[in-house]
């Protein structure tokens, strides 16, 4: 009865299964893609030609199954075009020409010199300058520099930039279409159509595999003149352990790499990330903590360093500007229990001010202090230094400062180590804040080569020539001015701790943690996965040529041999599944934010 079964419908569920992987290899070939897929194709043929259906069924189901283990490692496709598109701001407050009040417009129909409103909270619609109003706005979407700056009359502002505090007039510089956000837009397009398809590792050995078994059909064909010994040939040497090994040993990666709060977004991903020798790095929150925190306290004569911090940080718990938070963080993490504050009153983007256990405490820039001060002398020649700093004034008098910085990741000493003992032989960092901020945090974490002063356009120039001079990158960021240089790198990782977005949108591979040093953990499971793949070809592809040999002699029949390249197959794909059960992390290695000690 299964005989008679198979004679009626195993032609016609053969040739249902069986046409769309011919005519997809038949495409390719003229195409000039030589796959894989062309052993398997044949046997497929010569099974229909000569009736030996269950052998080609077998065939079917290992190429259909190989293909859906691949499809499922690979997972979907980057949606970072879209996203950015999306987020970009989609209204402008144009100002009439009496200045009396705005229209809403669509930001196309912004032209050169109109005037505009940006309200706090909302992006800035295009590039511009400043006209009136004071406040101060995010870069970080742009440049990657933590630290808010400050926007006053004459300052000029790039499309997306967030305005933190106070409402902006703004005079429009460029359209929209022009302007800095869409030429990121731009930028992320252009470099992910031009990175090159990676080949797959089963189409690379079948680049010589595939010739071998033809040679061997026709040897076995010349010596026998025997249709069936060509398809036992075909059968034992369609490249199971080719279709199969690889996507199993990267799946077991890809989870491998989930457990290590790793997601990798594609199976090529990994097969990049394992030849990886040059790793580029973004600055600001990705070498370090990426926000500004409370560097020290500078107190004068009279009061504490510690004393001050706590007064500053009593009057700051009233107000949500970032770096008051930063004040009131950096108090709680030395121990210290700020106070609470009366009659608080907040100047948006200057200060703070109230009263603390009978003492009248202002908290602000340089020019909010001194509207509080009776003496203007400062407390000393540190505030004549660069930087970012919180002016602290107590009954009328100037008592120190806080100063901000961004700080440098713990740990970056032993995981640049890590990297190196995972073959990484040139590191550079590449950022957009100043070429000695840049230069400071790269002699701090050990890297030689830092450039400074980038803009988005720049960090792709430099990774695309790495990539053109045949070196095999990686490029590590958290910012969306990161994402078109993750899409022009080999492989893109993105740090989500921040929040993620349009970066994690743009990268192969997406680190959850707040902490860099799970790059070096997923490298080292890519390098192991590709080991145990390339393990499991090399055996599977040794095995089926041994079986070759035997059936090429007529010492295995088509069916015996689907049959054997079943046993082959479960040999190859136990041995790939071990690439899932790599050890877990270490503990302790996700770490967040790290407050500066401040000492009395």
């Amino acid at each position: 009865m299964l005989s008679a079964f198979v004679g009626r419908w195993g032609l016609v569920i053969l040739v249902i299964a069986g046409a769309p992987l011919v005519l997809r290899t038949v495409r390719a070939l003229l195409r000039g893609h030589f796959a894989s897929d062309v052993v398997a194709t044949l046997a497929i043929v010569v099974a229909v030609v000569q009736q030996q259906y269950i052998a080609g069924l077998v065939i079917v189901l290992m190429q259909t199954g190989g293909e859906a283990l691949e499809r499922y490692a690979e997972g979907r496709a980057s949606a970072a075009v879209r996203k950015l598109e999306e987020d970009a701001p989609r209204i402008a407050h144009r100002l009439t020409t009496d200045d009396t009040h705005t229209d809403d417009v669509p930001v196309e129909d912004v032209i050169v010199g109109d005037l505009l409103l940006v309200r706090p909270g909302e992006m800035v619609p295009c590039d511009g300058e400043v006209v009136r109003g004071s406040s101060h706005v995010d870069t970080s979407r742009l440049t990657g520099e933590p630290l808010p700056s400050r926007a006053t009359a004459g300052t000029t502002l790039s499309s997306g930039c967030l305005n933190l505090d106070g409402p902006l007039t703004i005079r429009a510089t460029a359209t929209a279409g022009a302007s800095q956000y869409s030429r990121i837009v731009e930028l992320v397009r252009s470099a992910q159509a031009s990175k090159a398809p990676l080949q797959r590792l089963a189409d690379r050995y079948a680049v010589w595999f595939t010739p071998a078994t033809l040679v061997v059909c026709v040897v076995a064909y010349a010596m026998s003149h025997d249709w069936s010994r060509v398809l036992a040939v075909l059968v034992v040497a369609t490249p199971c352990p080719l279709i199969l090994a690889t996507p199993v040993a990267i799946v077991g990666g890809v989870n491998a790499a989930a457990r290590a709060h790793v997601i990798v977004r594609t199976g090529g991903a990994l097969e990049r990330l394992a030849s990886v020798r040059t790793a580029v790095f973004d600055k600001t929150g990705t070498l370090t903590v990426g926000m500004p925190l409370v560097h020290r306290v500078i107190a004068s004569d009279g009061i504490s360093d510690r004393e001050l911090l706590r007064l500053a940080a009593s009057v700051e718990q009233g107000s949500g500007h970032l770096l008051a938070r930063s004040v009131v963080r950096a108090a709680r993490g030395s121990g210290l229990q700020p106070a609470q504050a009366e009659q608080v009153e907040e100047d948006a983007g200057r200060g703070v001010q109230g009263v603390v256990e009978g003492r009248h405490v202002g908290v602000g820039s340089s020019g909010f202090a001194d509207t509080l001060t009776r003496t203007l002398a400062p407390p000393g020649p540190d505030v004549q230094r660069p930087g970012l700093f919180a002016h602290i004034v107590v009954d009328g008098e100037r008592r120190g400062m806080i100063e901000f910085a961004d700080q440098v990741r713990p740990g970056m000493p032993a995981f640049f180590a890590d990297l190196a003992g995972l073959g990484v032989s040139r590191t550079l960092l590449l950022s957009g804040d100043s070429v000695a901020h840049t230069m400071r945090v790269a002699a701090e974490v050990g890297i030689q080569d830092a450039r400074g002063d980038l803009s988005p356009a720049g960090k792709v120039a430099v990774v695309q020539h790495l990539v053109n001079g045949g070196e095999h990158v990686a490029m590590i960021g958290d910012g969306t001015n990161d994402a078109p240089a993750l899409s022009a790198a080999d492989v893109g990782i993105a740090l989500a701790g921040h929040g993620g977005g349009i970066t994690a949108e743009a990268a192969d591979i997406v680190v959850l943690a707040d902490d860099i040093r799970p790059v070096a953990e997923v490298m080292r499971i890519a390098q192991r996965t590709l080991r145990i793949a390339r393990q499991s070809v090399r055996v599977g592809l040794g095995l089926s040529a041994v079986a070759m040999l035997f059936a090429a002699a007529g010492r295995i029949e088509p069916v015996a041999g689907a049959l054997l390249q079943e046993a082959i197959d479960v040999a190859v794909i136990l041995n790939a599944v071990r690439a899932s059960r790599l050890p877990a992390p270490r503990a302790g290695r996700r770490v967040g934010p790290v407050l500066a000690a401040i000492h009395g």
